[in-house]
């Protein structure tokens, strides 16, 4: 089980920087950087904690740059970009990169062949590094250089007194607190250690400048680590946050291994399959002492309540992490203010924003699913009831936004320079997709929240209440199938605006009004018409078109500054969670499987790009469908999982069981 680059592609920096590995600790911090170990990113770095997780996010050692010294010769094995030079080039000794468990790669440096590893340690800020000499001819002598940053994971670094110099170095451990308050400790064992503090300058971010952001920094080294390693040594290095003295490297390796490998347990003996049900263990992190939360996307989303919501089938209840699914579930009705849970949470302390209208509505369907997997009632019913009733009598009250229900019992949303939906981007005070009004898919999850939530009700043994809402929710569905129809195109408006007026732009938002537990469109003779006009003019292999290429507005490549870039965001962007329920709508629609797995199989590829081994957020709208935004977005990962397990897309034998041992 391994997705993998060769020398070929790892020597081609134009295309090895295009790659990126990703580790990450549930707390909300990571290790990561290109496969080549130049870092393109201010968020790259060996060691990112979160300080509050999942939050605080800081971004303490860049980079250990390696060097093997034999007779004499040095062979720098790091890559560095400084604008206008690539030094040092030590992708040119690499043989391969692989990503099973953990990210490795193979270096074949004169006669030396290194194996390298790298693993962040679930619930520790900490990195290990495993080298494993498995050829060398004679001794020789490794060389390790730590290069600090010290700073807000957002922020970026440049020379100054800021930088605390001093240094204490006993028994290979070395340590030091470069911004003055958070502690480094870098456990070599049986490494010496010269002090030779000086600042390197000018790293430059490629993808930064790709951005339009600032893209230069400078990082700063206390001093070298030296070691000696023959033919079948292997040194363990620990990176972390903690003093770690009497621990060893080899065994945190091993112990985060078999927790990983307890996570497949039970899963289809498939690459793709197992991939993915890694990648989703990097999404779920710990928020508080007991609760659990979702992080949106790597590498610079905290928790939100949409993304959250919309991954929690995916991430939780197909790979059976009920648990956690209750935890995230707790976390966020312990939040929710005025009938609506936080759009998102802030990464500075502050108080949650609320601006948006969808987040809440898809706790429903993320309820209820959880519900269907585990027939928690007492949870639901006693815990999760009461803070839905609370929603509903605020949605009908009227709330933030002017969020609140029509005569026509449909979900109206929307304010002069607010951004509700999930098109969200705004610029300023401009609004990109104001989408104010009635949006399509806004009502289709209205309908399914008043269903479940009848039900719920029914189930609560509140029979008047569940017969009132169940009338409730078939006057929304009258009303949008008699608003919403677009007989001239044959599919649905987008939106109605506040004028009521119907916006005919052709957007994937329309899907849900089938995909969604309880469809609005019954009629199959119109959901096939929604679909063909989907299929024709949005769907990729990686994901929806967010307009067709038809469309005045349409934007072919995603890129440039932040204007340039929100301006893009929801005009022909391809969005890879989308597909989760377009393929909800092909099964709803009685779609061949055969039709519906190749769905799946043309994605794959997707996985051996980007950040290896995980799903972007989105790519640009014309082909070759570049990857763009997060390198590891969690409702991508989520939908692609969800749709191949609850259609059992890939029914292959189980994965052999791993026993948990007590020892190792």
């Amino acid at each position: 089980m391994q997705l993998k680059k060769d020398k070929t592609h790892l020597q081609d920096l134009n295309k090895a920087l295009q790659d990126e590995w990703l580790e990450t600790n549930g707390l909300g911090g990571w290790s990561s950087s290109s496969i080549i170990g130049c870092n393109t990113r201010r968020y790259h770095g060996l060691l990112v904690a979160a300080v509050k997780p999942p939050t605080e996010r800081t971004l303490l050692l860049s980079k250990l740059d390696e060097t093997i010294v034999i007779n004499e010769n040095r062979f720098e094995l790091g890559v560095n970009d400084y604008g206008d030079v690539i030094s040092p080039t030590g992708n040119q000794f690499l043989k391969s990169f692989a990503k099973e468990l953990f990210p490795q790669w193979t270096y074949d440096v004169n006669g030396v062949l290194l194996k390298k590893t790298i693993a962040m340690i679930h619930g520790e800020n900490t990195v290990v590094i495993i080298y494993d000499v498995l050829k060398a001819a004679k001794p020789f002598t490794m060389e390790l250089l730590p290069l600090m940053a010290g700073r807000f994971y957002h922020s970026m670094n440049h020379a100054g007194p800021q930088m605390h110099w001093d240094v204490d170095f006993e028994n290979g451990q070395f340590h030091n607190k470069p911004d003055g308050e958070l502690d480094v400790y870098i456990n070599i064992p049986g490494s010496s250690y010269r002090h030779t503090p000086r600042w390197f300058s000018n790293f430059n971010y490629a993808v930064e400048k790709y951005r339009g952001q600032e893209f230069t920094e400078d990082l700063f080294n206390h001093g070298i680590f030296s070691v000696n390693l023959e033919k079948g040594d292997s040194m363990g290095i620990i990176i972390s946050t903690n003093d770690s003295t009497g621990r060893d490297a080899h065994e945190l390796l091993a112990k985060e291994s078999l927790r990983r490998q307890l996570l497949l347990n039970d899963q289809p003996d498939d690459e793709t399959v197992q991939q993915l049900v890694l990648a989703a263990d990097q999404f779920i992190v710990k928020r508080g002492e007991d609760l659990k939360t979702v992080i949106a996307g790597y590498h610079w989303f905290t928790d939100w309540g949409r993304d959250t919501m919309i991954s929690l089938p995916g991430l939780c209840l197909s790979t059976g992490r009920f648990e956690d699914a209750k935890k995230i579930l707790a976390a966020f009705a312990k939040v929710v203010s005025r009938g609506m849970l936080p759009n998102r949470f802030q990464d500075n302390g502050e108080e949650p924003e609320y601006n948006n209208v969808d987040g809440t509505l898809w706790y429903f369907i993320a309820v209820y699913k959880y519900l269907q997997a585990t027939n928690d009632k007492k949870f639901v019913l006693q815990e999760i009831l009461p803070v839905l009733k609370d929603i509903i009598d605020w949605h009908y009250r009227g709330t933030r936004y002017n969020i609140h229900v029509t005569d026509d019992n449909l979900l109206y949303a929307g304010e002069e320079g607010q951004q509700l939906t999930w098109m969200d981007a705004r610029i300023g005070t401009w609004v990109v997709t104001p989408r104010m009004g009635l949006p399509v898919e806004i009502q289709a999850l209205w309908y399914n929240a008043l269903c479940i939530y009848s039900e719920l009700l029914q189930l609560n043994k509140e029979k008047d209440a569940a017969l009132n809402f169940s009338k409730k929710a078939e006057q929304t569905k009258a009303s949008f199938n008699q608003l919403f129809r677009n007989p001239a195109a044959g599919y649905l408006y987008d939106y109605i605006d506040e004028q009521g007026i119907p916006n005919a732009e052709l957007r994937p938002n329309q899907l849900f009004a089938i995909s969604l537990p309880f469809t609005l469109i019954n009629d199959a003779q119109k959901a096939t018409a929604i679909l063909k006009a989907v299929e024709e003019h949005l769907y990729t292999a990686v994901g929806l078109k967010s307009l067709p290429e038809s469309d005045p507005k349409y934007i072919a490549v995603y890129g440039g500054d932040a204007w340039h870039r929100d301006s893009s965001y929801h005009q022909g962007t391809v969005w890879s969670w989308l597909l989760g329920p377009y393929v909800d709508a092909l099964v709803k629609a009685k779609s061949p499987k055969t039709k519906i797995k190749k769905v799946i199989d043309a994605f794959k590829y997707h996985l051996n790009e980007g950040c290896i081994g995980s799903v972007s957020e989105i790519f640009d709208a014309d082909a070759p469908h570049h990857p763009r935004g997060c390198i590891a977005q969690a409702w991508g990962v989520a939908e692609v999982l969800r749709v191949i397990k609850e259609y059992e897309l890939y029914s292959v034998k189980k994965k052999k069981q791993v026993e948990e041992m007590s020892e190792i």
